[in-house]
């Protein structure tokens, strides 16, 4: 079906366009979505944390079942929107495929054990540039999906789907995260099709909020998952309860209607309808957005830009308390601070072996340890200084599952763990 929404600027990709295979029946954005799909970076997130250790219990949500409920939000909420919104029509939509593309490969740069994973990568590779995770998404689909030196060739629309921040390391100030790596600066300049931002959108914060609409609709739905799913993953762990809620409660400022929401949350938790509830707060959440017209930056370039979400103030007062108590009775509990202070440690050991190995030195030494694949550690060893060796071991790290840091640190510092059969 045509499509006025989309251009050659849209579908252009970074390493060039390849001629369609014979037979080529999928869109550019279905090819994206499926590259994506069918990776192994994609398939680690079934074992690396969401907010609970992969593989405790079967029913817990990892990095990869929140990245299908996200897509799964984020496509019902585009295909809504080509609904019901006036704005668009059947020859000029938001495409869904493009949308899922970009869901499903939102976190496929998070590092094992979660945020805190993220944090302590990001305080290791301090001297060298930094870690975050959105910015080793981008890395990821441009430039080693596929191998060391090899990404998927991504659209330049898919790109500015998962690009929540457009400032790049060191820009800002004492930047602590919500970055972009220095060395991507070509890879930004190529999502702007080379036009250099405006000075109305100066590094930080500003530049950070300008977004594409796949992007806002992937945002949105990142936030209806976790904020909603982290709720029910608390209450079936037992973090969050009637008695623990009625304690926060009392010890917080509620307005009348957040009031309404933590006795409707009660109510399902007394009753047993946690599931059901948080499914009816999905489809809330999604009738919760719509369109609205906008004119800036690249809106004459792109009708990607051309259009923003608003939120119905009263759903997004609810995301964000089901955030505050989430964080209030999850993640600062003593239980998961506990194990948020043994990931950062396991890590942490991790990259000061690794480093003396592979960062401070730019050759392998006689007597040296191959703690890496031949692979790994040729392309380490060929970069051309210390900051290139420090991203390529980040790489490394960054891809592990939670379960394949464990092993890798217990065999490395446990001296009753290890064998010679272990493969991995």
């Amino acid at each position: 079906m045509k499509n006025d929404f989309y251009d050659v600027f849209d579908r252009e990709r970074i390493q060039g366009d390849h001629p369609p295979r014979e037979g080529e029946y999928r869109s550019p954005f279905q090819v994206d979505r499926d590259r994506i799909i069918h990776t192994s970076s994609f398939r680690r997130l079934q074992n690396k944390t969401q907010v609970f250790f992969s593989g405790e219990y079967d029913f817990y949500r990892t990095r990869l079942t929140h990245s299908i409920e996200v897509a799964q939000i984020g496509r019902s909420l585009c295909n809504r929107l080509n609904l019901t919104s006036p704005l668009l029509s059947p020859t000029y939509y938001i495409d869904a495929d493009l949308v899922e593309a970009a869901c499903l490969s939102h976190d496929i740069g998070h590092p094992p054990f979660g945020h805190t994973g993220e944090r302590t990568l990001h305080r290791l590779m301090g001297p060298f540039g930094g870690f975050e995770g959105n910015a080793q998404t981008l890395r990821i689909l441009t430039t080693i999906l596929f191998g060391p030196d090899r990404g998927m060739n991504p659209s330049r629309a898919l790109m500015d789907g998962v690009l929540k921040y457009k400032t790049l390391f060191g820009e800002v100030d004492r930047q602590k995260n919500h970055f972009l790596y220095a060395a991507q600066a070509d890879i930004l300049d190529f999502v702007t099709g080379g036009e250099g931002f405006p000075d109305a959108l100066p590094p930080g914060k500003a530049r950070n909020g300008f977004r594409s609409i796949e992007c806002r609709i992937m945002d949105w739905a990142d936030d209806s998952a976790y904020s909603l799913n982290d709720i029910a993953d608390g209450i079936q762990a037992g973090f969050i309860n009637v008695d623990k809620v009625e304690k926060w409660a009392a010890t917080q400022t509620l307005s009348s209607s957040e009031s309404g929401l933590v006795n409707e949350l009660l109510d399902a938790i007394r009753r047993g309808r946690i599931e059901s509830t948080i499914g009816k707060k999905i489809g809330a959440f999604i009738n919760a957005a719509e369109l609205e017209e906008m004119s800036g930056f690249l809106s004459d370039r792109t009708a990607r830009h051309r259009y923003r979400l608003v939120i119905d103030p009263v759903i997004d007062e609810a995301c964000l308390l089901y955030k505050k108590i989430s964080l209030d009775l999850v993640f600062k509990s003593q239980q998961l601070q506990q194990l948020d202070r043994k990931s950062d440690y396991i890590l942490s050991r991790l990259f000061e072996v690794f480093a003396d190995l592979y960062i401070h030195s730019s050759a392998p030494g006689s007597g040296h340890y191959r703690l890496l694949s031949d692979e790994e550690e040729k392309l380490i060893f060929s970069q051309s200084d210390v900051t290139g060796r420090a991203r390529v071991v980040c790489d490394v790290l960054a891809k592990m599952t939670d379960g394949i840091a464990t092993r890798i640190y217990k065999r490395l510092f446990d001296a009753d763990f290890g064998s010679i059969v272990d493969l991995v």
